[in-house]
């Protein structure tokens, strides 16, 4: 569902964002930068923020729970956070007790130096990767599967820390984008499949490395390329140096999904404007089930918004926004009773019924998660006096968990996991509902059609095809070790 920032009254009927990253490197600047990077970021994670730079010989650190703008707006922070190099974190939305311990960036003091990581994604292979660890007497302090890439590196015997970072790499199993710090060198990598994002830019004779475009723009950088999948950058004095620690990468497997929902609208990720992009996908699925009769087109804000002008578009419906979004809700004022929590929609979306009253109108919204809020919504539209409310959904439906750093409900809690398009109508009181194909999703960001013997996005959260091995779920672990897994999920 559209996005909601930190709101502790409504259900949790979305996909949490996956955590951003950002770098940089030849800057006196480099903590402001790397805060307004990260206030760019914001939308990838709103629990937690942190940034830790370096000297060329000290380290220095400063994390909290809550937002960019309250942890890093105060000028003695920024101060206290010397060096010319810098690597920052926001995290994603979750629950749990000790939640500090698990705010990146993760800093440790090594036999050769000191080393900083954040990385954006999720280990599949991190549970069993942990159990090896503590085998050999490492002391876990975090939950996260971050940490389990420092423990890597620590008892790497290889001579400089990029090296070590290339052994620890090469064990690991999952989607991931990562940057980190030694003493000379800022370091960026993704995974092999290029599953999670990552771009290089320039600002003067600083580069900068961030989980989007976006956070370029706010600081004034230059977009340079994407890192591309299963490569290293390691930049320092003499500039970028790439490797590829994996030998030959396969296709790319970018999440198909950041298109759809997670990307900040103004980034262009892996070549593609994101804008442009939801607008295409808006556009195919009015191509695909165009609502006849429906008199105006309404955007479920923020992240329906695109779309809908893209159905509008090519449906030739009229425009507008009939639901209003109040920005300004972030956590609750009041006791979240039973009473409270079911108006918490009416507290992120009001209906505006002068455009509503009497119409047919098309909602277009990103995906239906547990079917809560979709529920809700349509209740809503029916009250404010709509004739008939008909959903669009601009992803096929979401059935299968992502295991892959992005949060999202147990697979029993899927609503489209259990019950087909029919029966979702039902239950969400829509006078009808249609998703996306997904041969419709991949023409509208450029692809002819899905190839199914080598698909050119991962899309498993729709097909339950799983690019990347699932060690640690098919190991038959035991309940809380599962639920340790999907805590550690986009950490």
């Amino acid at each position: 569902m559209s996005k909601v920032y930190n709101d502790a009254i409504t259900d949790d009927d979305t996909l949490h964002e996956e955590c951003g990253v950002f770098g940089v490197y030849g800057s006196d600047d480099a903590a402001a930068l790397s805060a307004l990077g990260l206030h760019a970021l914001q939308h990838r994670g709103q629990e937690a923020a942190g940034i830790v730079t370096c000297d060329g010989e000290l380290f220095f650190s400063h994390k909290a729970l809550g937002l960019v703008s309250a942890t890093f707006s105060a000028a003695e922070v920024i101060d206290q956070l010397k060096g010319h190099m810098a690597i920052g974190h926001n995290r994603y939305a979750t629950t749990g007790e000790g939640m500090l311990r698990n705010v990146q960036p993760m800093y440790a003091d090594m036999e050769r130096g000191g080393f900083a990581v954040a990385h954006n994604g999720n280990l599949t292979n991190a549970h069993a990767l942990r159990k090896e660890l503590i085998k050999r007497g490492s002391i876990f302090q975090s939950t996260s599967d971050t940490e389990v890439i420092v423990h890597l590196v620590a008892v790497s015997r290889a001579n400089t820390m990029a090296d070590r970072l290339i052994e620890a790499a090469r064990q690991l199993k999952g989607a991931y984008s990562l940057v980190a710090l030694s003493e000379r060198r800022l370091i960026g990598l993704r995974d092999p499949l290029g599953i999670r994002p990552l771009a290089l830019g320039k600002l003067g004779g600083a580069y900068v490395l961030a989980s989007e475009s976006c956070a370029f723009d706010i600081i004034g950088a230059e977009f340079i390329r994407e890192v591309a999948a299963g490569e290293m950058v390691l930049i320092d004095g003499d500039g970028v140096k790439s490797l590829f620690p994996f030998g030959e990468t396969k296709q790319s497997r970018f999440c198909i999904f950041e298109y759809v929902y997670f990307a900040r609208p103004d980034s262009f990720v892996e070549g593609r404007s994101v804008y442009e992009m939801r607008k295409a996908i808006g556009a195919e699925l009015a191509r695909e089930d165009k609502v006849e009769g429906a008199d105006l087109v309404v955007p479920v804000p923020d992240s329906g918004t695109p779309s809908a002008i893209g159905y509008a578009e090519a449906s030739g419906l009229p425009f507008e926004l009939g639901i209003i979004r109040n920005h300004y809700i972030g956590r609750t004022f009041i006791e979240p009773s039973d009473k409270i929590r079911h108006l918490g929609v009416k507290l992120k979306h009001n209906a505006n019924s002068a455009y509503i009253k009497g119409k047919s109108i098309v909602l277009v919204d990103d995906s239906i998660v547990r079917g809560t809020t979709s529920r809700k919504i349509v209740d809503m539209m029916r009250q404010a006096g709509a004739k008939e409310v008909h959903m669009r959904i601009t992803s096929p439906p979401t059935s299968h968990c992502c295991f892959y750093g992005v949060n999202t409900p147990s697979t029993e809690e899927l609503l489209a996991n259990s019950k087909n398009v029919d029966e979702i109508c039902e239950y969400i009181g829509a006078d009808s509902l249609a998703y996306i194909s997904t041969d419709g999703l991949y023409r509208a960001v450029g692809e002819a059609k899905r190839n199914n013997k080598a698909p050119q996005f991962c899309d498993a959260c729709f097909t339950g095809d799983y690019p990347v091995e699932l060690v640690d779920h098919d190991a038959d672990m035991t309940g809380a070790s599962i639920s340790s897994l999907r805590e550690n999920q986009g950490k």
